[in-house]
């Protein structure tokens, strides 16, 4: 695996910690379904792992109301806890489990608590301070991809042994 030398104004995920860590940001988050914006703010938390483009976080106050449905997923990370599924809906859109949140985190993950995390390849966009995001590779993974990222990022092909 060759990893990418960041630029000037770019971070390398391969100096991200594990386990990861919580950081508050001010960028200017936006999250995209039907054709509407159902999610924006500028009080989003971003978590930042080894190998992982950043996952936003935002608040349930900033977040159209009605635009999620709880479901009967679940996940259990080893850091974080265990993971609470949404459908995601804006007028005849409709995502199943596309979003998810930890409604008890485990320690030294409690700002996450009234956050929720959206997979931005289910969106029919996402931005980060109006650049239009690319989702992580990977059904599983839900990174943000912008041009201040560099990789390689878990989730592409070869990476399944990382």
């Amino acid at each position: 695996m060759k990893r990418t030398r960041p630029g000037p104004g770019q971070e390398s995920v391969w100096d991200y910690p594990r386990p990861p860590r919580v950081e508050a940001t001010l960028r200017h988050v936006v999250v995209m379904l039907g054709g509407r914006a159902i999610a924006e703010t500028r009080r989003a938390l971003r978590v930042l792992e080894t190998s992982h483009p950043p996952t936003y976080y935002i608040h349930l106050e900033d977040i159209h109301a009605g635009a999620l449905t709880s479901t009967s997923a679940r996940t259990i990370c080893e850091y974080k806890g265990v993971a609470h599924y949404f459908d995601v809906s804006q007028g005849d859109r409709r995502e199943e489990v596309a979003a998810w949140h930890y409604p008890e985190p485990r320690a030294g993950y409690e700002d996450l608590a009234g956050h929720v995390a959206f997979y931005p390849g289910r969106m029919d966009a996402c931005y980060i301070d109006g650049e239009l995001v690319s989702a992580q590779s990977g059904g599983f993974y839900a990174g943000w991809i912008t041009a201040d990222i560099v990789g390689p990022f878990k989730g592409d092909p070869g990476t399944s042994g990382w």
